[in-house]
């Protein structure tokens, strides 16, 4: 288990189908599903996932009309279990410890309510493109006891739009021979990218302190 978690961080697509072979359609589809799904594991690489998986289905090794509802109906069960942990469980979840560490911290909670309240509704859909905030957003919606139809409508658009448009870009891009000899160089970029809103608040919290 530990060797499959550091061959999905490193993003080793080879590794993973040498391994698993068709089965690695089961594996993405559990990586989505506990990324959203699971309040504690916001650091697996959803963004960049998605973008080598659609570059792996370039290359033949998987099936894009396969894996794109796949990974959509990951994500949106994902969103929903961790909306319905919130709901049932709500702050007790930061009372859980493993270790004498907190479980799951509260300041991600924090950060996820300030970014609903500037965002209203439609952070739904802006959370899944950024990490951390991605698998904190349904928790809040949660807590927060949020319409449960207004969620759900947000957030199957929310899933179809990160899932589709990540995993079509690098299915897209795959065809820059530039992409795939440099898909390293590509995820940094696109882990920075997406981490950018969360660093400039960081900036501009510490300015206004």
């Amino acid at each position: 288990m530990i060797e499959l978690f550091k061959h999905i961080l490193e993003l080793d697509f080879d590794w993973l189908f040498s391994n698993y072979g068709t089965a690695i359609y089961v594996v993405l589809f559990m990586i989505i599903f506990i990324e959203t799904g699971v309040v504690a594991m916001p650091f697996l690489p959803g963004d960049s996932l998605l973008f080598t998986a659609g570059l792996f289905c370039k290359s033949g090794h998987m099936d894009i009309f396969i894996l794109l509802p796949l990974l959509f109906i990951a994500a949106v069960i994902g969103d929903n279990s961790n909306y319905w942990i919130g709901r049932k469980i709500g702050f007790s979840v930061f009372t859980y410890k493993i270790r004498g560490r907190q479980l799951v911290k509260k300041e991600y909670l924090d950060q996820t309510e300030l970014f609903f309240q500037k965002n209203g509704t439609k952070a739904i859909i802006m959370a899944r493109f950024v990490p951390l905030v991605r698998t904190f957003a349904p928790f809040a919606a949660g807590v927060g006891k949020m319409n449960y139809k207004t969620f759900f409508i947000f957030d199957v658009l929310g899933g179809f739009l990160w899932v589709f448009s990540l995993t079509i870009a690098g299915y897209l891009l795959g065809e820059i021979t530039w992409i795939r000899e440099h898909i390293d160089l590509v995820c940094l970029g696109i882990i920075l990218i997406s981490t950018l809103p969360i660093l400039f608040k960081l900036i501009t919290k510490k300015k206004n302190q």
